[in-house]
């Protein structure tokens, strides 16, 4: 795991924020206070660089929220998901949040097989289903519904988990809409 020198390189990320305080923006592309970034390619806005199944650069408890908003979809279903889950529940202080949005498979059938799409559009909902491929991550291994999220969280420990129409945090792909209909299944847990 590697710190983003433009942010301070050397810096521990326990330095950065009290202990259960660190509020982990996975996969960030915007910049707001209180915030930091972890994001698998380097940029001017990302304070670590790495991946998110792998978050052993933090203690035990160290975050009090975390935040992923189309990154868990990327995991494969099998091993990465699961894993990146329990190293997010490892890392949340006790009764932390999860916030998390991933393209809503459910809502995404649906759209697919509504007769009022055309090719295009139809073809427009695989890749939110598949991933767009405009970079070698831009691939999705996991389909999720809520009660496939629900499940995975469950098995981990989280509690409270429930589905929110929007966070109202980031300007990112868990307010995205597609034939006006909201294509992003946003939920919330604690730890």
């Amino acid at each position: 795991m590697t710190q983003n020198p433009a942010v301070g390189a050397g810096a521990a990320p326990s330095t950065t924020a009290p202990l259960g305080d660190i509020r982990l923006h996975i996969g960030g592309r915007q910049k707001r206070e209180g915030w930091m970034i972890l994001d698998a390619l380097p940029g001017p806005i990302v304070d670590f660089v790495g991946n998110c199944n792998d978050l052993s650069f933090l203690a035990d408890g160290s975050c009090a929220e975390v935040y992923a908003s189309h990154v868990l979809e990327h995991l494969g279903y099998d091993v990465e998901l699961p894993t990146t889950l329990i190293g997010i529940y490892r890392v949340l202080k006790p009764g932390g949040r999860l916030r998390v949005a991933v393209p809503d498979l459910e809502m995404l059938c649906r759209l697919f097989i509504n007769p009022a799409l055309d090719g295009d559009a139809r073809f427009q909902v695989m890749r939110m289903m598949y991933g767009g491929r405009t970079t070698p991550y831009d691939v999705h291994h996991a389909g999720l519904s809520f009660d496939f999220l629900t499940a995975y969280l469950h098995e981990v420990g989280f509690r409270d988990i429930q589905r929110v129409a929007e966070f109202g945090l980031f300007d990112d792909a868990s307010t995205l809409r597609f034939a006006d209909v909201p294509v992003s299944l946003n939920v919330e847990a604690r730890k």
